[in-house]
């Protein structure tokens, strides 16, 4: 539906559940529209209109996001000869530089290495006339806002503006049309499939004890036909400890959190590819387009922020056509939090269960055979594990906790404003270790 409109150069705002291909929705229309050597051999464009700066800029929320999309447009880009970089945090600037001196076509950047790279003129943004913002609801949320109109302010104002995301609040609309002229706002679903999330994913919602959680998680990946699994907790603590405990019971586990390295965050990620891990623990960094083939299960440990993480987590799961299972364990204190998220996306678990690692209903429902327990055994341990999956040493800006760039944020963000700085994060800031 977006092909013919984004392919004659029209704005477009682009909304379909997650799963569904919006990558090549606007990736194939930049593709085909940048002028490349390939256009002037046969005729089809003038030797002027070549250039070694990018026609195109697609600005995404997260680092993980941004290697996914290259290597997408990579693929689809290879007939055509189209050069596509990714620029993000927490690698070193050389290559990045280099890359952009040999010249390119397309450029996918987190805002923060963006900006940075833009301010020491090393990326010419005056020859963009398409511009991308992936997951649009969370490139014009106010943490990355001021950024994002910083870039704005540095492309030509003759250009193509395209926004997609599965995600489109009303006020982000209205919001993005002062950056657009006269978009066309196409809404993509299956005439057969009415609700807010993917029909083919199977939801479960169920009250848990927080000191039984990792007991239940570890029965529920021995559910019968689980492929891969990622498990989502709010807090980058939680993702670690999660991983850890996982681990000991014998589970191929990896985690991936604003933490991490760069280094360690792409070593996780590239392991649960490859199947060398098969549960990969992380906080929302990997909640948004993340695509990994056979994903079955989506557990979210802890109850999501809102409906919008809630439908993007899930999303990681039944991409494609495929089917899947997402397991929600809910606290008693976010109760009234998963209720709100339950109206708004007219569920019908509005009074989750309260179920245990050993209640009959959670073996019945998850196909979980009789007598599993919360340790994986040793004849089904068969995962070559993280160790497995090489380390690569990508000469980090940030050290150990490779921020990504100078006073930069978790995601890209150019002053960190992303960071989230709760009550514990605070107490530890005042001297108060019991906090921490």
């Amino acid at each position: 539906m977006t092909l013919p409109v984004a392919l004659t150069g029209h704005d477009v705002i682009g909304q379909a559940k997650t799963g569904t291909g919006k990558t090549l929705g606007f990736g194939l229309p930049l593709i085909e529209r940048v002028v490349v050597r390939a256009d002037v051999d046969a005729g089809r464009a003038i030797e002027e209109k070549l250039s070694d700066s990018p026609q195109a800029l697609i600005v995404v929320p997260t680092r993980e996001l941004c290697t996914q999309v290259t290597n997408d447009l990579q693929t689809a880009g290879k007939v055509r000869n189209v050069r596509v970089l990714a620029v993000y945090g927490g690698r070193a600037y050389e290559p990045q530089v280099e890359a952009l001196q040999k010249g390119v076509d397309i450029v996918v950047g987190t805002p923060g290495r963006l900006l940075d790279l833009a301010g020491q003129r090393k990326l010419d943004l005056s020859q963009v006339r398409a511009l991308v913002l992936d997951e649009a609801d969370e490139m014009l949320d106010l943490g990355f806002l001021p950024d994002v109109e910083k870039i704005l302010t540095m492309l030509p104002t003759r250009r193509q503006t395209l926004l997609f995301s599965a995600t489109m609040p009303g006020q982000v609309i209205s919001l993005a049309r002062r950056y657009m002229s006269q978009p066309t706002h196409i809404r993509a679903t299956a005439p057969d499939d009415s609700g807010h999330t993917v029909a083919s994913v199977e939801q479960h919602i169920f009250r848990a004890h927080s000191l039984d959680k990792v007991e239940m998680v570890a029965r529920i990946l021995q559910a019968d036909g689980r492929g891969l699994a990622m498990i989502f907790c709010r807090t980058k603590r939680t993702a670690a400890d999660v991983a850890d405990q996982l681990t000991r019971r014998g589970f191929a586990a990896g985690a991936v959190h604003g933490d991490l390295g760069q280094g360690a965050r792409e070593q996780a990620l590239r392991a649960f590819r490859n199947g060398k891990v098969d549960v990969l623990v992380c906080t929302d960094v990997a909640a948004r387009g993340i695509d990994v083939e056979g994903v079955t299960h989506v557990i979210n440990y802890q109850c999501p922020e809102d409906e919008k993480t809630y439908l993007h987590r899930v999303g990681r799961t039944g991409r494609a056509g495929a089917s899947g299972t997402a397991v929600t364990l809910v606290d008693w204190d976010d109760i009234p939090r998963w209720q709100l998220i339950n109206k708004a996306l007219e569920l019908s678990f509005n009074d989750p269960e309260e179920t245990y690692s050993t209640s009959a209903h959670l073996y019945e429902l998850l196909k979980i055979a009789p007598g599993t327990k919360g340790i994986l055994p040793r004849s089904e341990r068969t995962r070559a594990g993280l160790a497995a999956e090489e380390l690569e040493d990508l000469g980090e800006t940030g050290g150990q906790h490779g921020a990504g760039r100078k006073g930069g944020g978790d995601d890209g963000t150019a002053g960190g404003k992303r960071t989230h700085l709760g009550g514990l994060h605070r107490g530890r800031a005042h001297g108060c270790p019991g906090l921490w």
